[in-house]
């Protein structure tokens, strides 16, 4: 049983994760709208692989570079730069709060690619809260009303890709792979990207190019704390606290960009993290 202090601790490093994720985005979102999104990635996922790479080769030596399941690796690692590149177009077309809740979809998503690819079985609990989720999307994305945006469909694209990127993250766990995931991870979009952004690269001003270095900084930062808070304390604790990313990125979206806080999305912000609850906690009483 770990220690409360321990358990804190992961609390402290999942939620301290969703803040940098969310200020991450919100980078992205400004940057979106001076350079090309191609080139805003590419920072996001270079400096990123940059610092992961240097991290692990001080702590792990060369061994993150073996892999025993390279094709596995390169599609989970190109699954994550599809719905990468995906995000980063939604971002510059609607509201941050708006993509970053519709992204939590993916948590939803995953239940219901578990019981399509790996057969599990889900009670009606389970298929109640994943039709809810589905029902707070349509709430967000209101397909079919007058001032419907189309580029919500991006963000929600990027769901299901993350999805896969879930699943693939859940069949590559274990101890011999957990180094090799984390470089994977960027790896392969930090070299895609680098031939990609030749063809429509800008130069950045400084402060531009000091927000690309910052948004691939907050990537590592956030992935990097959310690993150390696994290791604090277990999914199943630390779970609910992912959801203080949606929070973080509302507050961004109200205070810094200056995004209405829309009603329906209020609501179906509230829906997709209740859905999302509701599936983490079946599945942790399931395996208690």
């Amino acid at each position: 049983m770990r220690k409360p202090s321990g358990i804190v601790a992961g609390i402290f490093l999942t939620i301290l994760s969703g803040l940098a994720l969310a200020t991450m985005d919100t980078g992205a979102k400004y940057l979106t709208g001076q350079l090309p999104v191609i080139e805003v990635v590419w920072a996001r996922y270079f400096f990123h692989a940059v610092l992961m790479t240097a991290w692990l080769a001080k702590t792990r030596g060369t061994a993150f570079l073996t892999t025993r399941r390279p094709l596995l690796q390169l599609t989970r690692g190109g699954a994550l730069l599809g719905a990468t590149i995906m995000m980063y177009l939604g971002l510059s077309k609607v509201p941050l709060a708006d993509a970053t809740a519709v992204m939590f979809f993916a948590p939803v998503l995953v239940t219901v690619l578990s019981v399509v690819f790996l057969g599990e079985r889900i009670g009606l609990p389970r298929i109640a809260a994943v039709l809810a989720g589905f029902g707070g999307v349509l709430l967000i994305v209101r397909p079919g009303f007058a001032d419907t945006d189309p580029y919500l469909l991006l963000p929600l694209g990027a769901a299901a890709i993350v999805s896969v990127y879930f699943l693939l993250t859940r069949a590559l766990s274990g101890p011999e792979e957990n180094a090799a995931t984390l470089f994977h991870t960027t790896a392969v979009g930090a070299v895609v990207l680098s031939f990609a952004v030749l063809i429509v690269w800008e130069t950045p001003s400084t402060t531009e190019f000091a927000l690309m270095l910052g948004i691939g900084a907050l990537g590592a930062l956030g992935h990097f704390c959310l690993v150390q808070g696994f290791a604090y304390a277990s999914a199943s604790t630390l779970t609910p606290f992912l959801y203080a990313q949606v929070l973080f990125a509302g507050i961004y979206s109200v205070v810094l960009i200056g995004d209405p806080l829309r009603p329906n999305l209020v609501i179906g912000a509230a829906i997709l993290v209740a859905s999302g609850l509701t599936i983490w906690w079946r599945e942790n009483r399931r395996q208690s």
